[in-house]
C-alpha cells in the first residue's frame, strides 16, 4: 500500500467548552501509515496501519470527535503528566517539604491528578524538515500540587520506516518529579475488534515491581520467572490473564510495571506485540527503565468509541514507557526528580509492521 501524498495535514478539530480551538495534525508516510494527534492533551486519536495483505485499519482506541475526549474516558491516546502512573497516598516529600497532590485513584494520585496534562490545550505546530508535529505547554508552579514551573515539549515524528518517534523534553525552575508517558490503547486487529487476548506479547524484562492492593509498588524488584508476568518469550496476552495469582487479582488482569533489561540510557527494545490474524506487529523501544503493561481491565463496553464501537473489557492494551510508579516515595527506584538547570529527556519509538 503506497500513497503519494505523504507529510503533515492540519485541520480544525472543534472547540473546548471554554471556547479554545483544538487542531488535528495528521502524519502520513509513503507506506500508508497514518497517525493523527490533536492539540488537546497531545492526544493520538488514530493510527492507521496496513496488515499483511495491505489492508489498513485504525489500531488505536479513541473517539471520532473532540466531545468524546472532553468527557470521562480512561486516558485514550493521551500524554499523561506531570507524573504518569501512581504516587502513594497522593503525596511526596522533597527538600524537607511534603507536597499534597490530588487523590484521584482511591487514596493515590494517578496520571497527574484531576486535571493533568491530558486535559489542556497545548500549543502545536508542524516540525520543519520532518514529517512531525510538536506540542508545548507551560505547567505553572503549584499545578495539581506540584512544585516548579515546568516547560514541556512533546513531539511525534513519523518516518518512512513506519516508526512513530516520540520525544519528551522538560525544564523546571524548582526541583519537581517528572514522569511523562503516552497512554495509547492498542488493538492491532482494529480498535473495535474485541479483546486482545490473542495478541502475542514479548517484554524484555526479567523483573517487575509487585504492587499492593491499591496498585502501589511494594519496593521489591521481583523475578517474573514462574509467574503469570513472564513475557520474556512471546506469549498470548490471554494465556494467564485470569491466573489464580495475587498480582493478577490486584490488577484485575495486567496493570504492572516491568523492569526492562537494559544498560545505560540508550534506546532499547522493550516489547513486541503481534496480532496473528492480521499479521500486524508493534515494536516498542525506549530510553526509559520501565514499561507499564495494562490490558484495559476496567473497560466494560459502556464507552462508545470511533464508529460507535463498544470498547469491551480488555479491548485494548497499553505499553506505557516510563520510570517506575511511586518513585518519589521509593528511594531505591531510579529518581524522577528534575532539578533546575537540567533537561528531562525521554524517547520512545513505536515501529509498526506486518508478518
Amino acid at each position: 500500500m503506497r500513497v503519494e501524498q505523504a507529510g503533515v495535514r492540519r485541520d480544525a478539530f472543534g472547540k473546548t467548552k471554554q471556547g479554545e480551538a483544538v487542531e488535528r495534525f495528521t502524519l502520513t508516510n509513503r507506506a500508508g501509515v497514518e497517525v493523527s494527534a490533536i492539540s488537546y492533551g497531545a492526544i493520538i486519536t488514530s493510527i492507521r496501519v496496513p496488515d499483511r495483505k495491505g489492508a489498513a485499519a485504525d489500531v488505536a482506541l479513541g473517539f471520532d470527535t473532540l466531545e468524546g475526549y472532553l468527557g470521562d474516558h480512561p486516558f485514550f491516546g493521551t500524554v499523561v503528566g506531570r507524573y504518569g502512573n501512581r504516587i502513594a497516598n497522593a503525596r511526596f516529600t522533597l527538600g524537607g517539604r511534603t507536597y499534597q497532590l490530588a487523590a484521584n485513584n482511591g487514596p493515590n494520585h494517578l496520571h497527574g491528578g484531576v486535571r493533568g496534562f491530558d486535559k489542556y490545550v497545548w500549543a502545536a505546530a508542524p516540525i520543519d524538515g520532518v514529517n512531525g508535529v510538536a506540542f508545548t505547554r507551560t505547567s505553572p508552579d503549584g499545578e495539581e500540587g506540584y512544585p516548579g514551573t515546568l516547560q514541556v515539549r512533546v513531539s511525534y515524528v513519523l518516518t518512512e520506516a513506519n516508526e512513530l518517534v516520540i520525544e519528551y523534553q522538560a525544564t523546571t525552575d524548582k526541583a519537581t518529579p517528572v514522569n511523562l508517558t503516552q497512554h495509547t490503547y492498542f488493538n492491532l486487529a482494529g480498535h473495535g475488534a474485541g479483546p486482545v487476548a490473542d495478541h502475542e506479547l514479548m517484554i524484555d524484562a526479567d523483573r517487575y515491581t509487585p504492587v499492593d492492593e491499591s496498585l502501589i509498588p511494594t519496593g521489591v524488584l521481583a523475578p517474573v520467572a514462574g509467574t503469570p508476568l513472564d513475557f520474556r518469550r512471546p506469549t498470548r496476552v490471554g494465556a494467564r490473564i485470569d491466573a489464580p495469582d495475587e498480582q493478577i487479582r490486584f490488577g484485575r488482569g495486567y496493570d504492572h510495571n516491568f523492569v526492562l533489561n537494559r544498560r545505560g540510557n540508550d534506546l532499547h527494545l522493550a516489547a513486541r506485540v503481534v496480532e496473528p490474524k492480521s499479521g500486524r506487529s508493534l515494536e516498542v523501544s525506549t530510553t526509559e527503565p520501565g514499561v507499564q503493561f495494562y490490558t484495559g481491565n476496567f473497560l466494560d463496553g459502556t464507552i462508545k468509541g470511533k464508529g460507535g464501537s463498544a470498547y469491551v473489557r480488555r479491548g485494548g492494551l497499553c505499553l506505557e514507557t516510563q520510570h517506575f510508579p511511586d518513585s518519589p516515595n521509593q528511594p531505591a527506584f531510579p529518581t524522577t526528580i528534575l532539578e533546575p538547570g537540567a533537561t528531562y529527556r525521554s524517547k520512545t519509538v513505536w515501529k509498526f509492521g506486518s508478518q
